[in-house]
């Protein structure tokens, strides 16, 4: 079973965090959500509030696929995470699948993961996608071991790459047209 970790910290935006965990779950991937901070109640940007799976101090990720950062406000919280810094750092070098959507991509582009790489984010975050061949065009870009999508607008075409990459295309259309999207 292929598994997927969500990170969250206060701000984040509900519906680029729910809405992958809520897809992938429907495609069978194991999902953990875990909160950066030392509560597993995480508030979201929407003042609804979510408990974690876990802490990003118990995070066990040796075997886990992906690694998930939804945006909003809480953005600059996840890009100032150090031990959030170090844990993707890590499971960039080891090959892993990183996903990002909004002002997210920010994130892993400041870590330079994106360099020579397609992608996507909100609107005035493309500044931050270091060596990145950026296109707003696109909702949701999927390059090498990158999933980037523009914002709370794209959540499904997000979840639906990040399923695509893990599980196929063949899988993510299967639960796209399952849910009428």
């Amino acid at each position: 079973m292929k598994k997927t970790a969500v990170f969250l910290a206060d701000g984040f935006e509900e519906i680029e965090a729910l809405t992958p965990v809520d897809f992938l779950k429907r495609a069978g991937i194991e999902v953990t959500t875990y909160s950066i901070s030392d509560s597993k109640s995480v508030m979201g940007s929407h003042d609804i509030e979510v408990k974690a799976d876990r802490l990003l101090s118990e995070a066990e990720l040796e075997d886990t696929d992906l690694l998930l950062l939804p945006g909003g406000k809480g953005t600059e919280l996840l890009e100032n995470c150090e031990k959030l810094a170090e844990i993707l750092k890590e499971a960039d070098s080891k090959g892993k699948y990183i996903a990002a959507i909004c002002a997210a991509p920010r994130v892993i582009g400041k870590l330079g993961f994106l360099k020579g790489q397609k992608a996507t984010c909100f609107p005035g975050n493309e500044k931050f996608l270091e060596g990145a061949e950026v296109d707003l065009g696109k909702k949701a870009v999927i390059s090498g071991r990158y999933v980037t999508a523009r914002g709370m607008g794209a959540a499904i075409e997000f979840s639906a790459a990040v399923t695509e990459v893990l599980l196929g295309k063949e899988k993510a259309e299967e639960i796209l047209s399952k849910i009428q999207f």
